[in-house]
């Protein structure tokens, strides 16, 4: 498996965007999932981010993906930078492979 996690807050060019602009965008996002879900590209969870939490990050929004494959994962990215959102949302993607605990712990021994 491999996961996506996106962190992301508005930019002007959002902001600027009165309901009816964005519910449109919204619809266009919408359009494209259809074929991404179909391969197996799952929202797990979304929402706004409490800063307020020990070493917060600095946006203001979440999401977090999983994928069957890496193919999945970089088929969703290039998905989402067509549809323009990078021009109305800063974005930061982590995204990898899955490992068990161990496993991780194993990868940082190795640094």
């Amino acid at each position: 498996m491999h996961y996506l996690l996106e962190l992301y807050s508005p930019k002007p060019a959002w902001l600027a965007l009165d309901a009816a602009a964005r519910q449109a965008y919204f619809d266009a996002v919408g359009a494209g999932m259809a074929a991404l879900s179909g391969m197996g590209a799952e929202a797990l969870a979304m929402g706004a981010l409490d800063g307020g939490k020990l070493h917060g990050a600095p946006q203001q929004f979440y999401a977090v993906w999983r994928f069957p494959d890496e193919a999945a994962l970089d088929a969703l990215l290039a998905g989402i930078a067509a549809t323009g959102w990078h021009d109305y949302f800063d974005t930061v993607n982590a995204a990898g492979p899955a490992v068990d605990f161990p496993a991780h712990l194993g990868q940082l021994a190795a640094l």
